[in-house]
């Protein structure tokens, strides 16, 4: 619990018309990275609010005179709608506690006198909860900056080519490739966050394609299964470092209860965007499971869309290969799939992943007859095959293990070498 209270961050103004009990909140955040305000009535209290547009938590006591508790947080709503309100009460008044919740939107209430542990837990909570609020206002702020820029190109570029079939019909391929690169892109800043998943997405994307394409599903079904699997983890943004590094068989009930939520967050974060909402209810249930044990809606069998059905399996053979260092890892992996059919995975698309998941991750091991060599872009060549995973400077992912190199890759290699330099070169396999 004492973690908990070190943990916490942000702003906080507490309002009460007793002295002794804001001396008392005062000493008991005084610990934390928390900047306490204090005011000694609702009038004072709305004078900070106003001073302070970022405070992320406003505590008041119900009974005070002048204006009450409640009547404080309604108008703190107005001011600051975002931050969250907790409501302070002696009295076991169910009212004053259901017109905090309706005419204040009170995210909780917390009876007087306290346990010091529950107050600094709740606050915890409530701040975090404040904290995702406004990481999920800010991601979708930048997607919808992204949708607005793609839709003003698109725009532009038909007005100016209208009655031009083939340049139109030419300009949409590349807005459709760019579209996709910004997808691939923003999957690789994603991995960014979990370096033990690095290239974890695409991979699930090139194991559930090949599956869709073996279903002989149409080519914009294919193209939506793709999406989806790069970004398919796009909710964990919002998850703490610390939590990233759980795996989760090893978290404990409070992680647990926070990681499962990404799902839905990830849903959220797309919902915004018009063209990606079949995206977002893929995202929403990867991690549902075909008897129905997984999350969030708990969806069974053919409840549960074919994307989503086929981007659970390819993402579970990623991570299970990930934890083998020997060939055979794959055979492994292959036989755990086939055991979890009925229970995780439907049993009839199993085998579609036996063909894909052998081809990507042979194309990761060491080819016989070839020659290790670490070259710069400029001497690269077609149809040289990568050694190992290429990152920018920064360390993003630019072409995984495996790739053969064409005229369009190292293009994209010298671009990246200019922009954002890395420090070695590109390793290849050559005869």
């Amino acid at each position: 619990m004492e973690q908990a209270g070190k943990d916490l961050k942000g702003k906080i103004l507490f309002v009460d018309d007793e002295a002794n009990i804001l001396k008392a909140l005062r000493r008991l955040f005084a610990d934390t990275d928390c900047e306490v305000f204090i005011a000694g009535s609702g009038e004072e209290g709305l004078k900070i609010l106003k001073e302070n547009p970022d405070m992320g938590l406003v505590v008041s006591d119900q009974r005070m005179p002048v204006m009450s508790g409640v009547e404080f947080l309604a108008k703190a709503r107005e001011i600051s709608p975002d931050a969250v309100r907790i409501l302070l009460t002696g009295y076991a008044d169910i009212h004053a506690v259901v017109d905090a919740i309706n005419k204040s939107g009170a995210y909780r209430y917390i009876t007087k006198p306290w346990n010091d542990d529950e107050l600094v837990l709740a606050l915890h909570g409530a701040m975090r909860h404040y904290s995702l609020v406004q990481e999920n206002k800010r991601l979708q702020a930048e997607l919808k900056r992204w949708s607005t820029e793609l839709e003003a190109i698109v725009q532009e570029q038909t007005m100016e080519l209208q009655g031009e079939y083939d340049k139109v019909k030419a300009l949409n391929t590349r807005l459709r490739g760019n579209f996709k690169s910004t997808i691939a892109a923003f999957s690789g800043l994603l991995e960014l966050r979990d370096k033990r998943m690095r290239s974890h997405s695409r991979n699930v994307a090139d194991m559930a394609s090949k599956a869709a394409i073996q279903l002989s599903l149409p080519h914009e079904a294919v193209e939506t299964v793709v999406v989806a699997a790069l970004i398919h983890d796009i909710g964990k943004i919002g998850m703490s470092d610390v939590l990233l590094s759980v795996r989760p068989d090893d978290m404990n009930s409070q992680e647990h209860a926070e990681y499962v939520k990404h799902p839905v967050r990830g849903q959220a974060a797309v919902d915004i965007i018009p063209d990606l909402r079949g995206v977002g209810e893929i995202i929403r249930h990867h991690h549902e499971r075909f008897d129905g044990s997984g999350f969030p809606d708990q969806l069974k069998g053919e409840q549960i869309p074919l994307a989503v059905r086929l981007i659970s399996i390819a993402d579970f053979i990623d991570v299970q290969v990930r934890k083998f260092t020997e060939a055979s890892g794959v055979e492994m992996t292959l036989q755990k799939v086939h055991a979890e059919g009925h229970k995780r995975f439907d049993p009839r698309l199993t085998g579609l992943f036996v063909g894909p998941a052998k081809e990507l991750y042979r194309k990761m091991q060491p080819q016989t007859g070839y020659v290790e060599l670490e070259l710069f872009p400029k001497d690269l060549e077609d149809g040289m095959l990568l050694g190992r995973d290429v990152y920018s400077g920064t360390g993003i992912l630019l072409l995984s293990k495996g790739v053969t190199l064409n005229r369009t890759n190292i293009q994209v290699l010298k671009r990246y070498y200019d922009l954002d330099p890395a420090k070695h070169g590109v390793v290849v396999w050559v005869k």
